[in-house]
């Protein structure tokens, strides 16, 4: 089985569903012969051609409108939003228009359009390059939010994405983009929508996370642990729908809950994610819960390191919270 990174994994199941399904197709700024700007789309434009590979104009409500105007006549498209800070232009198309066109129409007229984007700080890329904006659409019904942490999810949660109804917004961690390797099955596979994972179990307290942060968690997890603590670490994966049933098994287990993610606090998914908990485990809770998350500001360029959690604060917060 081979080891891959992000990027690898994400390649190969466009490649995959492009063969399997000719209703497939990307489009995107330099996603053609460039292979996009993280070379996520690498060698399938040669694969595949022009018509079904294909560069777009530097606007994002013509790259998202299009892909409606193409999903509602019958096929797939994967548009490629380079930097989930340019998202915004789309704004519209996605909330108001795509989000709302299998409800209006009493569900006739599914638009399966998958938005890939990468998401998150990390680069050295400043405010325009490292926004985390997965609140904004995981406020917006209709969609469905996916992220993955890892190669083997990057994978099977893509090819899952791709072959559903719904429209998602599929954000990929780039700060771990090639860092986080792991094993990936060459074959066909698929993860799951709205399924978490438990990443390491524990019994003292639950930790939250998604995306490039589960790697921050697990790594204050092992500071922690050399102090005694012993927490347990849940890769959300999706945020939209939301695997309520396992986050809920955790905290009930553990009493304690830390939620950590790189968007800034205020209004942040953490915050969905404490009323949840509040709302449906209030009682199994002995301590209040815990968010480490960025700052609320935008997103520095000199203090990036300052701003994201770190190991060290979400350890903090871990043992803060343990000992309440």
């Amino acid at each position: 089985m081979p080891v891959w990174n992000i990027i690898q994994a994400v390649n190969d199941a466009l490649r995959i569903e492009m063969r399997r399904d000719p209703r497939v197709v990307i489009l995107g700024e330099d996603v053609g012969k460039f292979g996009g700007v993280f070379r996520a789309t690498t060698g399938l434009f040669d694969e595949f051609g022009g018509d079904r590979v294909f560069d777009t104009p530097l606007a994002e409500a013509g790259i998202i409108g299009s892909a409606i105007g193409m999903a509602l006549y019958g096929l797939r498209p994967v548009p490629e939003i380079q930097f989930a800070d340019f998202i915004y232009p789309a704004y519209d198309q996605i909330v108001n228009e795509l989000a709302k066109f299998r409800y209006r129409s009493g569900g006739q007229y599914p638009v399966p359009v998958v938005i890939r984007t990468p998401y998150g700080g990390g680069i050295r890329g400043g405010h325009y390059h490292s926004q985390s904006p997965e609140a904004y659409f995981a406020h917006t019904p209709g969609l469905k939010v996916v992220i993955p942490s890892n190669p083997y999810d990057a994978k099977g949660l893509l090819l899952s994405s791709i072959r559903g109804e719904d429209p998602v917004i599929f954000m990929e961690p780039k700060r771990v983009y090639r860092a986080a390797k792991g094993e990936v099955p060459e074959g066909d596979y698929t993860v799951p929508l709205g399924k978490a994972k438990v990443v390491r179990e524990g019994s003292q307290l639950t930790v939250l996370c998604y995306g490039a942060m589960v790697h921050t968690c697990v790594e204050a997890a092992q500071l922690a642990e050399k102090d005694g603590f012993d927490p347990e670490i849940i890769d959300l994966r999706t945020l939209l729908p939301l695997d309520t049933e396992t986050v809920l098994e955790s905290v009930r287990k553990t009493g304690r809950v830390v939620i950590a993610h790189e968007a800034p606090k205020t209004c942040g998914y953490g915050a969905e994610l404490a009323a949840m908990i509040a709302e449906k485990a209030l009682m199994s809770l002995e301590a209040p819960i815990s968010r480490v998350a960025g700052f609320d500001t935008p997103f520095p360029y000199t203090l990036e390191n300052e701003y994201m959690p770190s190991p060290d604060r979400v350890a903090l917060a871990i043992k803060q919270t343990a000992q309440f």
